[in-house]
């Protein structure tokens, strides 16, 4: 073999490895950890889905702590199976400013968070309000991790299309800076 093979090789290696090493860093954190009520009829989606909706929570200030991160999530989970009647909390997934990604409805779930989206989506929400300044690069990469985790266990195509909120019905989510950030992501289309 010669010495640009041998190259080509130990850079495939070297990104696989990076790839999984950084996947397998990311932990969920189940519901059980912030306290999750039940949900009511559950409807799970068979195969995987062809798009990733990206949210903010509009959360003033978001959160620094687990433990406002987690008050949060529930005060969220609250409003949609209370005010909004869900059966549970809209998204699939919640990316904190805690560090860490919160199971909400999680894989292989119908959301509630995208009208004529949550049968064929991931909704992934980011606490905060990102109008003006964009989540951390620990929130950005925990949720491109997160994407790429749905991908490798099969709940997300390998050809999926990236949204924000916005442009699946009239809203300002996930915020310009966010949604900015987002554009720049593989698989981002204008629709």
């Amino acid at each position: 073999m010669n010495t640009s093979a041998i190259k080509f090789l130990t850079i495939v290696a070297l990104s696989t490895f990076a790839l999984c090493a950084t996947t397998q860093a990311l932990t969920i954190e189940p519901r059980s950890s912030w306290g999750a009520a039940s949900a009511r009829s559950p409807s799970r989606i068979n195969g995987a889905v062809e798009y990733v909706i990206i949210h903010h929570s509009d959360n003033p200030n978001g959160c620094t702590t687990s433990q406002q991160c987690q008050r949060m999530i529930k005060a969220i989970q609250s409003d949609h199976k209370g005010r909004r009647n869900f059966s549970d909390i809209g998204y699939n997934f919640i990316v904190a400013g805690d560090g860490k990604v919160y199971e909400g409805r999680g894989f292989g779930l119908q959301g509630s968070h995208a009208p004529s989206y949550n049968r064929k989506s991931i909704g992934i929400v980011f606490i905060g309000n990102f109008e003006s300044n964009a989540p951390s690069a620990q929130m950005l990469q925990n949720a491109k991790d997160l994407i790429e985790l749905a991908k490798q266990r099969g709940y997300l195509r390998s050809d999926y299309t990236l949204l924000g909120h916005r442009q699946t019905k009239a809203t300002a989510c996930p915020g310009t800076a966010l949604y900015n950030q987002i554009k720049t992501w593989p698989h981002w289309k204008e629709i």
